[in-house]
């Protein structure tokens, strides 16, 4: 069982966080940051009763989680409001390298193993109603790693599409790919193709997939894009806002751009160059375990 509590904050946590203690547990190491208004706050996982947490609990009853298909709901706990869940929670799913040399192992298996992670989170997802799952798989930084461990990447993001696009299809889950596709083999952009023309009708869960993606290469496209309208005489300079740019981002492919919530995983403290415009206002939670570890690890509150 997978179980994680996200404590929403009770006072202004602004200040810098307190230095860590290696001695305390791994989920001890979470800050928050409060939202600027109400619209933002009310994507964000709150108890009902009276508490300063709310339980969030993913069970894991697929047996060896290879597929989506055939799994069971999981019920929303009774503590949770359903009006108040997330809309979008984007995910940062760091550490499976860090978990495959713990365990003298080739980070392929890490990569792999991060794989159940992340059906996991989509089967959450899909049960509790989150209509936005972002997740960062592949950075425009990751290109400069081992060839070997790259192209085995890249054949494991086709393998995946390949075992889980039926699953998708029957379970009403769209999948959208943003970042620079013109860099991924030419195989693996016809299956993005193909995956997001066969689940553009899907409106369950938007699985965003973010491959060969960075904050600030969606920045400078957006920008491109804008400068290119106003050369063509379609848009006058002084139209040019934060309205007009945020068109022009990968995230205008959902309804929901703007992440309510992020986590990352391994105990990094910083957003790496993920959704740098759409993250201004998210909550963020961090966590020390390595994302392979969440299918099996409980995480609770201090």
């Amino acid at each position: 069982m997978f179980s994680l509590r996200l404590p929403i904050p009770l006072e202004n946590t602004l200040t810098p966080p307190p230095k860590i203690n290696p001695s305390l547990p791994p989920y001890s190491h979470c800050y928050f940051y409060p939202p600027h208004s109400r619209s933002q706050t009310q994507g964000l996982i709150v108890p009902k009763r009276s508490s300063a947490t709310a339980g969030v609990a993913l069970r894991d009853d697929a047996g060896d989680g290879t597929s989506l298909d055939g799994d069971s709901p999981e019920p929303l706990p009774a503590e949770l409001a359903a009006e108040l869940m997330p809309k979008h929670v984007a995910v940062i799913m760091d550490g499976n390298g860090r978990w495959a040399k713990l365990k003298r192992l080739p980070p392929s298996a890490g990569h792999q193993a991060g794989v159940q992670s992340l059906r996991s989170m989509v089967r959450l997802c899909c049960s509790w109603g989150i209509k936005v799952l972002t997740v960062f798989a592949f950075s425009t930084d990751n290109w400069v790693r081992p060839k070997v461990e790259v192209d085995f990447l890249m054949m494991l993001f086709e393998r995946t599409i390949d075992s889980e696009i039926e699953a998708f299809k029957r379970e009403g889950i769209q999948i959208s790919v943003i970042g620079d596709s013109s860099k991924l083999p030419e195989s693996l952009q016809r299956m993005i193709i193909n995956a997001e023309e066969d689940t553009k009708h899907n409106s369950r869960l938007q699985l965003i997939v973010a491959v060969s993606y960075s904050g600030k290469y969606d920045v400078v496209q957006a920008c491109k894009s804008v400068a290119k309208k106003v050369k063509d005489g379609l848009l006058h300079l002084d139209d040019i806002s934060e309205n007009i740019i945020e068109q022009e981002l990968e995230t205008n492919c959902t309804q929901f751009p703007y992440p309510d919530l992020l986590i990352r995983t391994s105990g990094e403290l910083r957003v790496s160059n993920f959704l740098l415009w759409q993250l201004a206002y998210t909550e963020l939670y961090f966590n020390r375990e390595l994302w392979p570890d969440l299918e099996r690890t409980s995480l609770q509150t201090p």
